[in-house]
């Protein structure tokens, strides 16, 4: 999805708000391709919070930030990419494995799908509360792959992304890297990080070279 973020900055900064009692903002903090809780730690370090303090109010946020985006996120099926649902009705009918794999909070992801009309293709994801990397959450999310006995040792696995932190989550874990320019990552940018596969939009992917 892309132009869908106003609801969840603004969750962000209310559920900081309802916590804490002080006002913050998602201005001037780079969150494409970051994680929620680091975004959220940022804004109130901004603000003037120690780390302490950050420690001891975040899982209150957490929560707050989740509980706000359920319920404020309007229908988000116009803020899907290009050849999003054409690509995922040809993984699915191929029996592909598909998992999602985001800096969001967990019921914030599931929700933001739900909005856009795509949670029923995905499986299970891995979330931005459950690992400090988005090449830990890569490696999550391949573990429980894993132990449901969904796919083997010998498993071809792609993980498609619009952020440099996308394809270096790949190289992490030692999977392909699949870069998508729909994002708001510079193109030359995403060039540089070498993905193994650089594409205008998913159009232009077929579920054969995955």
């Amino acid at each position: 999805m892309r132009r869908a973020g106003l609801h969840h900055r603004q969750a962000l900064v209310d559920a900081v708000r309802a916590v804490t009692g002080i006002e913050t903002t998602t201005e001037g903090i780079p969150v494409h391709g970051m994680l929620d809780p680091d975004i959220l730690a940022w804004m109130m370090r901004v603000a003037g919070l120690d780390e302490k303090q950050i420690e001891t109010a975040m899982p209150a946020i957490v929560e707050q930030a989740q509980d706000i985006y359920e319920h404020s996120v309007p229908d988000l099926r116009d803020k899907t990419c290009p050849g999003v649902e054409p690509l995922l009705d040809r993984l699915r009918q191929r029996g592909s494995i598909l998992a999602l794999v985001t800096g969001n909070l967990t019921r914030i992801g599931w929700r933001k799908l739900e909005r856009a009309g795509l949670r029923h293709y995905f499986r299970f994801g891995a979330f931005g509360e459950m690992a400090p990397t988005r090449g830990g959450l890569a490696r999550l999310a391949i573990e429980q792959a894993l132990g449901a006995g969904l796919i083997d040792e010998k498993s071809p696995i792609s993980l498609i992304g619009d952020a440099v932190q996308d394809v270096a989550a790949a190289r992490e874990n030692r999977i392909r890297a699949i870069a998508v320019r729909t994002g708001i990552t510079p193109p030359a940018e995403l060039e540089a990080s070498a993905p193994d596969l650089l594409i205008e939009d998913l159009t232009h992917l077929s579920p054969a070279i995955i």
